[in-house]
C-alpha cells in the first residue's frame, strides 16, 4: 500500500489555475497533489548576444522554492549563490520547454519561465515543466492575437511526471514520502504524442532492470495522459 492510500498507477490531484498575476503575459499555479507550483511567462523583445540576427527565439527558464515551501524554513538562495540542484532544475525547465517551440515561428523574442514552488511534496521540478508549458501557451496565445507572430510556433503539449520502485513495486507520481524512500526516481519528460524528451533515472543502493525502466515509462506514459488533459482544459 501505497502511503496516500493510492493504486499504483494513480497520480494525485491534478488542477491548474490561470490567470493567477496581472502583469505577466502567461501565468498559472498548478497544484499536483501537495506540491503548488507559481509559474508565469514574461515576453522580451529581445534574444541572448548568442541568437541575435539569427531569427531564432529562445526559451528559457528560472525555479527557486520558497523559504517555507518545505517541512523547515530553507535560506532564500541569492542567483549567483545558487545551489547546483537548482541550477540543474532550471536548466531542465529550459530544456523541456525549448523542445515543443519552433524558435524560427516564435521570431528574435525570449520568453523567461519564471516557477516559483510555493509548497513542496516530491515532484517539483515536473510540476514546473507541466506548469511551466501553461504559462508558455497563454504568452504565445497574446502574441498570436497581437498579430506579432502569424505561426503558432507551439509545436505539441510538453508535460513531466515522476515514476519509481518503491517498496519494490512500480510507481506513478512520488510524493515526498515515496520518493524519500524509493530505491529508484525517475522523472520524465514527454511530449503530447508521446515522445521523448528527457529521461532523469536513478538507483539508490538497488539497481533495476530494462524490464522495470520500461515498465516505469508505461506508468509516465499514463500519467501524460492526464497532464495534457488538464493542460488544455487550463488553455481552452
Amino acid at each position: 500500500m501505497r502511503p496516500s492510500g493510492r493504486k499504483l498507477d494513480e497520480m494525485r490531484p491534478v488542477s491548474i489555475e490561470t490567470g493567477i498575476t496581472k502583469h505577466a503575459e502567461g501565468s498559472c499555479l498548478i497544484k499536483c497533489g501537495d506540491t503548488h507550483v507559481l509559474c508565469t511567462a514574461s515576453l522580451e523583445e529581445r534574444v541572448p548576444p548568442f541568437l541575435k540576427n539569427t531569427g531564432l527565439g529562445w526559451v528559457t527558464a528560472e525555479y527557486g522554492m520558497l523559504p517555507r515551501a518545505t517541512h523547515t524554513r530553507m535560506r532564500r538562495e541569492a542567483k549567483n549563490g545558487q545551489s547546483g540542484r537548482t541550477q540543474e532544475i532550471q536548466r531542465l525547465i529550459g530544456r523541456a520547454l525549448r523542445a515543443g517551440v519552433d524558435r524560427v515561428a516564435l521570431g528574435e523574442r525570449q520568453i523567461s519561465i519564471d516557477c516559483d514552488v510555493i509548497q513542496a511534496d516530491g515532484g517539483t521540478r515536473c510540476a514546473s515543466i507541466t506548469g511551466g508549458w501553461v504559462a508558455l501557451r497563454l504568452a504565445v496565445n497574446k502574441l498570436m492575437k497581437a498579430g506579432d507572430i502569424v505561426t503558432d510556433p507551439m509545436i505539441d503539449h510538453v508535460a513531466a511526471v515522476s515514476c519509481g520502485l518503491y517498496a519494490g513495486q512500480p510507481v506513478l507520481d512520488l510524493d515526498y514520502p515515496e520518493d524519500s524512500e524509493a530505491g529508484v526516481d525517475g522523472n520524465f519528460v514527454l511530449t503530447g504524442a508521446g515522445r521523448l524528451i528527457e529521461v532523469q533515472m536513478s538507483a539508490e543502493g538497488a539497481t533495476f532492470s530494462r524490464e522495470e525502466m520500461d515498465e516505469l515509462l508505461g506508468l509516465a506514459e499514463k500519467g501524460m495522459q492526464d497532464l495534457v488533459a488538464a493542460q488544455k482544459a487550463a488553455v481552452a
